[in-house]
This record gives structure tokens, C-alpha cells and sequence, in this order.
């Protein structure tokens, strides 16, 4: 009947070898077959029984790698009941820096009953680790009616997020309530959750860049957490044929990639990615021998030859080579997005191209995505800590400062373009809140809402079989310490997707559980038939598919009617990214960006001298050179950032109700990709009037001075100054990663599908 359990003898089941998994509660006597041919042991209240009991409970489950038992808990007094298994491992514990091997198996019974650590990480503070190293367990739950086992129920796998810095499969945890507890998706959704841990920091993407240490071990923990999945899910009533994965900020950018890696073919159905996509700037390490090298220095390893480099690595103390990784909390000469250091790498196997090459392998896989419409708040308020004080001013200043951190590769036009086009509402309000809300939206368009409009682009575009749909959630932040006109931060969705308002019903209003149920329904319907309006649960509009030319998502509110379907979400931004900006000259070779301090890593990277806060400075004369370095310590370079960098990228705030007006050409026009070209991206139409506007006209060159005594002006940069905007060194390859607004591409390597040569798009990165 198949072959003997992965890795292990059994004496005790010798009889029952099987190739597909199943479910058996093992008893004193022999077990009956269902009329599906498998073996079923049931359990009531204190007594195992047969088929045909009362209460229709798992008992032990039979895996691949022994038998687990998990715990059942009532729902209510007359109600359903819920199957909970926590700390199954998927694979054998870890070896440092290599990938994850399959799991030999166990004798006797495992006891299921509580999590599992999480992954070796720093803790908030960066002075101490918690976690552990053997730390690749899981969690299911499973709901149950009244009348029989669940079986062939839908199974939804959740990603957590962390910034693939921190984070663990059960989440956050306040008075024994987890932030990840599937037990409300699985009750109301009437589905299948599982979770897991994987390798998150150094342990879980340090990469040399060669064959020596390839990187993404995180992603391949993921991937064993998946196939496993597979191969054993049935055991506890799910269909292994539909499996979608869903998950958050890394893990949205980690959902993602695993659609996308050729090494998951045939074992996910469909995919939900929230505030985070393959595509987003801060989803794949461009440079991982610069940072490997810091952490290598830091802990005495060799630095000239990555074979020894790694070797030295791989035996040094796990918990040094995740306190060698730190980022400044506070100070920090450039934008937050530059201190990533440690994330997925394109390594030609795992990921064997630049995620926008590789969307033919997501074709048949139902893909739902979208962002928050303020994700960028939290990043925008570490770099600019105004954002969140009343009595604080942001400056023109200011913002041309933080434009110009995330346009470096793309000198002064890049810098200038861009502050214009956020700049524009500012001539007719000036206010503060107006001024706020545009750093939010800058740093959401950059880091999540643009990206994730070219996801869902390239999946439409791609796509054979699979369907695509695409939201913004828009239900404000609660955090009372927030301005009043903060939208929905980072994050802030994922209370509503795991059922908070319901699991903890005092902490929350009724709008709040009108959100939740909502989000449950769509995204477990998804789940169930590839399409969120059909399935278990009734939703509360029709939410329909996105295609290129329709550009429709569904605002996600309070009130969810036919007025929640929109289309065309800032398309003039979305232009101005993938069109304007791009088509500007690169000023520098290989966009190198600012490095780190090669001394001490721990320090954050030395200020320029001067007035670090004046804004920097174009040189006069040729806008197409780079701003120059701060005179100061050069070699200063971001920090990774620490706290909780889990943060995905962010929508644009502003009116978020109101739906952004469409090309005022062709009103269904959308991002269309090129016709002919497979690797690039979709980009939208021009020639419209609604294109972004482009650089100042005139000479274009030169930076535009603003009219003295006009505050609302652009500043304009003192000439000379050396608080220009740092310029990437150029010819160094270890130099850590330009950004470009922070959206990167290598030779031959698009991204949002255009390619880059010298002087080409991306800003050379």
C-alpha cells in the first residue's frame, strides 16, 4: 500500500503503511474503514469510539512522522467544536546557515498542546535573543460539526510578517491571547489554519552571494512547512489540493515568492498577499556579500574569501550572529528602508530570477492582494517623527530631504520630480495635516501601494486559469495616541483578518466585528473557490475581479456596498513611477548606496557635518550629477532597523474614500504591459493628462529656485552645502544597495519590467 513512514519504524502500526496520509485515533481494537477507504477512530466526551458516536472530535492523527494528539475545545454550550494542534514539527531541527531537512519521525504519541518558541531573534532592545534554534514547528486547527469529522475542508497557511527580522507562527501574545490564533478564521470560515515558525534575521537570509552560503533558508523553511502540508494535511480533514497561503508585510513579500519559486509547483492553490509582494523594495537583498561582511567582521570571521567566510560562520555561536545584525532606534542618517539588510536573495535556485521574471509560474495560482491606505505611516514616522506631533512642523525642508533618500540613484532631476508631483496640493493647502499626509503617502506609494499594483498587473497579465482581485483596507488605526486624520497603518489589518473583535469582544465596537466578518468571509470564500464572493459565508457586496483594464479594488470599510468597488487607485502616482521617473537618467554607475560603518555596527551611521537638517543640497550646474556625499564620516551607512520592522509598505493616505480618478483619456485604461515583451512589467498608458508632470521645464537641469518669502515653495538647496543628499560610492560592490525610492534592478533584471543598462531605468539599481 505504499511506502514505509519518512524515517522511522513503526511496530506498532506496521500494518498500516500508506502513501497518503490519514486520520486514525488508534484504540484498543481494530479500526473501521470509511466509504472513502480510509481509517477512521473517533472520540467522544472521555471515551474513544467508532464511527457513529455523538460528539464527532480527531483523536490522535497519524502523521508521517508518528502519531500527534491535539487538544478539543467546545465552542459554546451547544455549540461546535474546535480540533487545536500546536508544535508539530514539520522538518528536524536546523543546522545554522543551511537549508531544512525532512523530520525523522517519533515513537510513541506526541502531544500537541502548546506552541512552540520562535525562531533565534533579537529581542526589541538588540542587547539579548530569545527563541531557539530548533524551531520549525506548526499549529493546526481544525473545526468540527456536530455530526462528523471535517473532511476535505480548505486549508489556509498564514505567513507571518516581521520585516524577516522577528516574529513567530503564534504571533503576539497579551494574557494567553495570540495574535495569530486561527481559531476564529477556522470556526467562521469553516476551514483549515494552519501556522508556523521559520528562520527569520542572519539565521534566515545571511547570504554570501555564491554557492558558499546561498541565503533564503527562511524560504525554504516555508517551503517544508508547505509541503508538508501537502503531504499530510488530509490526516486531519483537509484537502491537500487546496491549499492558499496568506500572510503580512514579510509575509504578504513571502507568499508572494513562494507563488512565484518553480519549487512549489502543484502545492498552492491560491494566495493572499496583505501589505507586502515580491516586488516591494524592500523584499529582496540586491547586495547580501556587503552585509554578510558586516556581520563576518564583527564576529572575527574572514572577510577576503567566502568559503571561508562561511565555513567560520556556520560554527560561530547562532546567538553572536544575530546580536552582530543591529540598527540604530533613533537618529538615523537615511530613510528606515536602507538599514534592511538581511532578506530574500535572488539565488538562481529558490528564487532562480528577479520576481517579475518569474510570474508565469504563479499563471494557474488564484491570487488576491492589496494594502492599507495609510501602510506607510509607521515607516514615515520613524523618519520623520513630526508625523505624529501636533505641535511639530513639517518643512518643505523636510520632505525634500526624505525624497531625496529615496531617489538617490536618480540625483537631482529624481529628487526634484519627484517633490513636485507630492508637492502639487500644497499650493492650494498649506496645512499641516495636508503636509503629513503626503509623507504618508510617499512612503506607502513606495514601499507598498505601487509595488502591489504591479503584482497584481503582472499576475492578470500572466495569468491562464487564475483569477485576481485586489483591495485597499481603509478602517482607521485605533491606536489613541495617532492624529485623528491616520488612516489604516501597518498591520493594522490583521486583528480584523484573525477575528479579534469576536475573540475579545470588550476590547472592540460593533463597526469593528462588522469589519472582521467581512474580511473572514471574503478572504475564506477565496479560500474555498477561488472566488471571495462564493463559498460558506455570505458577504456583504459583490466584489469583482481586477484585470488590467478595469483597475477594480474593493475598499475595504465600515460600510461595505456596491460603493466599495473602485478602480484606478492613484493611477497619476503609478505613472509617474513607472513612467516619469523611470525614464530619468541614472547618475550613477551601479547605484551603490550609503554603507554602514565598517568599525563598530552597532553604531548608526555618523551625521554630516554641518546642519544635518538642512535639506540637501543639489549641486549647481548639472542636476544630473548626484548629490554630494556628507562630508563627514562617508563610510557611515545605515543601521538594519530594530523595534519591529515587520512594517509592510504603505498606501497612500489622503482621501481614501474617494476613488482616484481614472486617466481622463481612456477612462478603463490601466497599467497594460508591454505587448511582446514577457519580462516586462505592465505599465499604464501615456500620453494621458493625467500623466505626472515632468521634471520642471526650462532647464530641466538646473534646480529650480523657489520664490523667495513663498513657504510653500520647494526649498531651495543652498549651493555648496555638504548636507547634499549622499551619493552612492561608486565601483565598490560590497557597498550596500542604492535605493531608488527603493525599487532596485540588476542587469538584465527588471523591475516593473523595464530593463536596466546604463543610464536606464530604476535609477541604476
Amino acid at each position: 500500500m505504499g511506502k514505509q513512514p519518512h524515517g522511522h519504524s513503526w511496530v506498532a502500526i506496521a500494518e498500516i503503511q500508506t502513501s497518503t496520509p490519514f486520520l486514525r485515533a488508534y484504540s484498543e481494537g481494530s479500526p473501521k474503514w470509511d466509504h472513502s477507504g480510509q481509517p477512521r477512530f473517533l472520540q467522544d466526551s472521555g471515551s474513544r469510539t467508532l464511527l457513529g458516536a455523538r460528539t464527532k472530535v480527531l483523536g490522535a492523527v497519524y502523521t508521517e512522522g508518528g502519531f500527534v494528539e491535539g487538544v478539543n475545545k467546545k465552542l459554546a454550550l451547544f455549540g461546535d467544536y474546535v480540533d487545536i494542534f500546536k508544535g508539530i514539527p514539520f522538518a528536524a531541527p536546523p543546522k545554522a546557515l543551511e537549508t531544512p531537512q525532512r523530520h525523522p519521525g517519533w515513537q510513541g504519541t506526541l502531544k500537541a498542546k502548546d506552541f512552540k518558541k520562535r525562531c533565534l531573534q533579537a529581542t526589541i532592545t538588540q542587547d539579548s535573543t530569545y527563541g531557539v534554534e530548533d524551531c520549525l514547528y506548526l499549529n493546526i486547527w481544525v473545526p468540527q460539526g456536530k455530526k462528523d469529522v471535517s473532511r476535505n475542508l480548505p486549508v489556509m497557511i498564514w505567513i507571518y510578517g516581521g520585516a524577516f527580522l522577528v516574529g513567530a507562527g503564534h504571533g503576539a501574545n497579551f494574557l494567553n491571547n495570540y495574535l495569530y490564533d486561527g481559531e476564529e478564521i477556522a470556526t467562521q470560515g469553516n476551514v483549515i489554519v494552519v501556522t508556523f515558525n521559520y528562520r527569520v534575521g542572519p539565521l534566515g537570509f545571511l547570504s554570501t552571494g555564491d554557492a558558499n552560503l546561498p541565503g533564503n533558508y527562511g524560504l525554504w523553511d516555508q517551503h517544508m512547512a508547505i509541503a508538508w502540508v501537502k503531504r499530510n494535511i488530509a490526516a486531519f480533514g483537509g484537502d491537500p489540493n487546496n491549499i492558499t497561503l496568506f500572510g503580512e508585510s514579510a509575509g504578504g513579500a513571502s507568499v508572494s515568492l513562494q507563488t512565484l519559486s518553480p519549487h512549489n509547483k502543484g502545492l498552492i492553490q491560491r494566495a493572499i498577499s496583505q501589505s507586502g509582494v515580491a516586488l516591494c523594495p524592500w523584499a529582496i537583498q540586491r547586495n547580501p556579500l556587503f552585509w554578510a561582511k558586516r556581520i563576518a567582521e564583527k564576529v572575527g570571521c574572514p572577510l577576503d574569501d567566502t568559503a571561508r567566510m562561511a565555513k567560520c560562520l556556520k560554527v560561530t555561536d547562532p546567538r553572536a550572529l544575530t546580536l552582530a545584525y543591529k540598527m540604530p532606534l533613533a537618529g538615523m542618517e537615511y530613510p528606515m528602508l536602507h538599514y534592511l539588510g538581511f532578506l530574500p536573495v535572488v539565488d538562481g535556485d529558490f528564487i532562480p530570477d528577479d520576481p517579475v521574471n518569474l510570474y508565469a509560474n504563479a499563471a494557474d495560482i488564484d491570487y488576491l492582494a492589496g494594502s492599507n491606505n495609510m501602510d506607510g505611516h509607521i515607516f514615515a514616522s520613524i523618519d520623520m517623527p513630526a508625523i505624529n506631533k501636533d505641535k511639530q512642523e513639517v518643512t518643505e525642508e523636510d520632505f525634500y530631504k526624505l525624497v531625496s533618500g529615496l531617489t538617490i540613484a536618480k540625483g537631482l532631476r529624481g529628487a526634484n520630480a519627484t517633490f513636485d508631483i507630492y508637492t502639487e496640493s500644497w499650493a492650494l493647502d498649506a496645512s499641516q495635516e495636508t503636509k503629513k499626509k503626503t509623507v504618508v503617502d510617499f512612503e506607502t506609494d513606495i514601499l507598498f501601494l505601487v509595488p502591489t499594483k504591479i503584482a497584481v498587473a503582472q499576475h492578470r497579465a500572466n495569468a491562464k486559469s487564475a483569477k485576481t482581485y485586489s483591495y485597499v483596507f481603509s478602517h482607521p488605526s485605533r491606536m489613541p495616541t495617532y492624529p485623528k486624520w491616520v488612516g489604516a497603518d501597518h498591520a493594522d489589518d490583521i486583528q480584523y483578518v484573525f477575528g479579534k473583535p469576536f475573540a475579545t469582544p470588550l476590547g472592540y465596537r460593533t463597526q469593528d466585528r462588522t469589519v472582521s466578518k467581512a474580511m473572514i468571509a471574503y478572504w475564506t470564500n477565496f479560500a474555498r473557490t477561488g472566488d471571495p464572493n462564493m463559498g460558506h459565508s455570505a458577504v456583504p457586496t459583490l466584489w469583482n475581479p481586477y484585470t488590467v483594464e478595469n483597475g477594480n479594488y474593493l475598499e475595504i470599510t465600515k460600510k461595505i456596498d456596491r460603493n466599495s468597488m473602485k478602480q484606478h487607485l492613484r493611477t497619476n502616482y503609478l505613472r509617474y513611477w513607472t513612467l516619469t521617473y523611470e525614464a530619468l537618467p541614472t547618475v550613477t554607475g551601479n547605484g551603490a548606496a550609503p554603507v554602514p560603518p565598517s568599525g563598530d555596527s552597532d553604531a548608526a551611521p555618523a551625521p554630516p557635518s554641518g546642519d544635518s537638517d538642512a535639506a540637501p543640497v543639489p549641486p549647481s550646474g548639472d542636476s544630473d550629477a548626484a548629490p554630494a556625499p556628507p562630508s563627514g564620516d562617508s563610510d557611515a551607512a545605515p543601521v538594519p532597523p530594530s523595534g519591529d520592522s515587520d512594517a509592510a509598505p504603505v498606501p497612500p493616505s489622503g482621501d481614501s474614500d474617494a476613488a482616484p480618478a481614472p486617466p481622463s483619456g481612456d477612462s478603463d485604461a490601466a497599467p497594460v504591459p508591454p505587448s511582446g515583451d514577457s519580462d516586462a512589467a505592465p505599465v499604464p498608458p501615456s500620453g494621458d493628462s493625467d500623466a505626472a508632470p515632468a521634471p520642471p521645464s526650462g532647464d530641466s537641469d538646473a534646480a529650480p529656485a523657489p520664490p523667495s518669502g513663498d513657504s510653500d515653495a520647494a526649498p531651495v538647496p543652498p549651493s555648496g552645502d555638504s548636507d547634499a543628499a549622499p551619493v552612492p560610492p561608486s565601483g565598490d560592490s560590497d557597498a550596500a544597495p542604492a535605493p531608488l525610492g527603493g525599487f532596485r534592478c540588476r542587469p538584465r533584471s527588471p523591475f516593473w519590467g523595464l530593463r536596466c543598462g546604463p543610464r536606464s531605468p530604476l535609477g541604476g539599481l
